[in-house]
């Protein structure tokens, strides 16, 4: 209680550097959250694709019924498989008149279709990797009355090259925004105990234990970082509002992320001061 007395009273009696030093911490953790933010869209924006990753596979016009039904049940029996949907011809061709309006008459007008029937295969979320796909699509060719196999192996390529250059910018940066939020962190709450070292030197002169001095710190740097981390909350969902507003629709990150973020304010102003007041007393 006494600590807590303590770090409620030092808010009090220094207001100003309290509140430069929570502004410092908000800042600093204000980037970090427009880091977030733009993380969790980009992994959004990929996911989205990814679900659209799907295995066509083409089948000979002359396949008996029993061959793919047979197909069809092996190909769904794959623990990657989630379900695979048979397209007759007459299927096809209706699917092709309203996907291409364009072409309808010239669909309407022909005496032959053209369009195969064909096995579509889904795949589970989790599974939709180049191995599997490209497993799954070898599976699928050697059957012999399989025309062509088709997942876009181009495009889905690239999906994963994203997706690699996504996880490594996103721990590369990351990274690099919290180290130079705790070096701004561990410096404001620095110089916020340099200016009351007259304070612990006496508290030292009448024999207080370097425990007994450093738990109000220790609060105080929880309660400055809490208060910069509720700073910068705010100023990202305001850029968020914002953006999405004026500019493009953007999703909002999740609320575990804006706890994590408000216990790590907490827990690096707490990190931050006991580190500083260490070193204090250690040269007291």
């Amino acid at each position: 209680m006494y600590a807590l007395r303590e770090a409620f009273s030092a808010f009090r009696r220094t207001p100003v550097l309290t509140g430069l030093s929570s502004a410092m911490v908000g800042l600093a953790l204000f980037a970090v959250g427009l880091f977030a933010l733009a993380s969790y869209n980009l992994h959004l924006a990929l996911s989205a694709i990814e679900e659209r990753v799907q295995i066509v596979v083409y089948l000979r016009d002359d396949a008996r019924q029993s061959e793919i039904d047979l197909a069809e049940k092996e190909l769904g029996e794959l623990p990657q498989v989630a379900q695979v949907h048979y397209v007759s011809k007459r299927e096809a061709l209706d699917n092709a008149k309203k996907e291409l309006p364009d072409f309808a008459d010239l669909f309407s007008t022909s005496e032959v279709n053209p369009l195969p029937q064909s096995l579509e295969v889904e795949l589970k979320s989790g599974s939709r990797t180049r191995p599997v796909v490209e497993s799954i699509a070898r599976k699928a060719s050697s059957y012999s009355f399989v025309e062509d196999v088709q997942y876009g192996r181009e495009w889905v390529d690239k999906l994963f090259m994203l997706r690699r250059i996504g996880a490594v910018t996103t721990v590369v940066l990351g990274a690099g925004f919290f180290l130079v939020a705790a070096v701004i962190i561990g410096t404001a709450l620095r110089i916020a105990i340099f200016a009351r070292r007259e304070e612990i030197h006496v508290m030292r002169l009448v024999g207080a234990k370097n425990g007994f001095i450093r738990r109000p710190f220790l609060l105080e740097g929880a309660m400055a970082g809490l208060l910069g981390g509720l700073l910068a909350w705010l100023l990202t969902y305001a850029t968020y509002r914002g953006a999405y507003a004026f500019l493009f629709a953007v999703a909002w990150i999740p609320g575990a992320w804006v706890l994590g973020a408000l216990a790590a304010g907490a827990l690096f102003g707490a990190l931050s001061s006991g580190m500083a007041i260490r070193r204090h007393l250690r040269d007291l």
